[in-house]
């Protein structure tokens, strides 16, 4: 398993390339913007792309997604439909306009899906919006905007929840064993360390 991170657009997001090297394909995990530098990443690599993963439905997390599909037209995007609605537009939508039967897939917590011969995990995290997800495969997470170093998502947006985010946060402080942690902005951590020193990931275990 391989995991390239690009940082992207002004608030300079994370978009990740996830890679089965063994069986060259690989997945996008929101292509917050520059579609094209996105898809010249895919190319470089190497790998088929499969699916494009959302981690919910902000716009500096699906920004590129128009771009990136000009190259692969025919790629499955997945989000959970909790952070989906028809018809929107607009230029900073708080949920993720869905696209055409085509292409438009959903998930939910436990569901999964192959990636060569990795699984990826999905575990629903609201809080940040109400169909937030995390992405659990082999000994990582794709934690969105969830679950930050030293921090947590933002909660004053439409669908966002504070208790919420500090339930999921306690869930995934709860998982056995160590994790690296790949957040929607900023730097990768790892959870052994959120479990010592994040105050919101702290607060969030001791809740029921």
């Amino acid at each position: 398993m391989k995991i390239d991170t690009m940082m992207v657009g002004p608030i300079m997001t994370n978009c990740y390339l996830l890679q089965d090297e063994k069986h060259q394909v690989c997945a996008v995990i929101d292509p917050g913007e520059e579609g094209d530098r996105i898809a010249e990443a895919v190319e470089n690599s190497g790998c088929a792309l499969q699916y494009v993963l959302l981690t919910h439905g902000h716009y500096d997390h699906f920004n590129g997604l128009e771009a990136l599909m000009r190259h692969y037209p025919d790629v499955p995007v997945y989000i959970h439909p909790k952070d989906a609605v028809e018809n929107l537009r607009g230029a900073y939508a708080l949920k993720f306009p869905r696209l055409d039967e085509a292409h438009q897939r959903w998930y939910a917590e436990g569901d999964t899906l192959q990636l060569g011969e990795l699984t990826i995990r999905v575990m629903e995290t609201p809080g940040h919006t109400s169909g937030s997800v995390c992405l659990l495969v082999e000994d990582a997470i794709l934690a969105g905007d969830t679950l930050f170093c030293g921090s947590c998502g933002r909660t004053d947006l439409p669908s966002g929840d504070y208790r919420e985010i500090l339930l999921s946060l306690g869930r995934l402080g709860r998982l056995e064993g160590n994790y690296r942690v790949y957040p929607g902005h900023d730097r990768a951590t790892d959870l052994e360390r959120e479990r010592d020193t994040n105050p919101y990931l702290r607060h969030g275990m001791t809740l029921a």
